[in-house]
């Protein structure tokens, strides 16, 4: 990926930004691992985040959450047997594709993440209570934004 050079009056900014983030992604991988413990109590945060984007896009092949998340098809294989074996998702064959699966959560697994979502919007709730709607809207968006940004940097 080609780089431009930050001009030197938006520098501190982009500091800023920088250590922002740093912080950010390190309490929601312990939030992640917090919440998916809630799920099952030996799921691992990896696990967890692939739990939810089958939630967002069920049915869902193996193939494309490896390439969701940038990772190697045994990476995801590994976490997704670990899913099944603790009855969270269940497979059954792709009729577009003999050769491969589509995953969706169980019941179980329905009930049990519904219940950590919930739990989840309460802590970000009783973080945030204090700011106006607006501003939890606006924040809202603009990681929205960046989160546009950063979906073609796994692929």
């Amino acid at each position: 990926m080609e780089t431009a050079a930050i001009p030197a009056d938006e520098h501190e900014a982009y500091c800023a930004l920088e250590q922002q983030l740093g912080v950010l992604f390190r309490r929601s991988r312990a939030l992640s691992a917090q919440v998916g413990r809630t799920v099952h109590p030996e799921l691992e945060p990896g696990a967890y985040g692939i739990l939810g984007r089958i939630v967002e896009a069920a049915p869902a092949r193996s193939s494309d959450l490896a390439a969701y998340f940038g990772v190697g098809k045994a990476t995801v294989s590994r976490q997704l047997k670990v899913l099944e074996e603790l009855g969270l998702i269940g497979r059954e064959p792709d009729p577009l594709d003999g050769r491969a699966h589509l995953l969706n959560l169980t019941e179980e697994g329905r009930q049990r993440f519904d219940r950590a979502r919930v739990a989840r919007q309460d802590r970000f709730y009783a973080l945030l209570a204090t700011w106006p709607e607006e501003d939890v809207r606006s924040l809202a968006q603009m990681l929205a934004r960046f989160n546009a940004l950063t979906e073609t940097i796994a692929t």
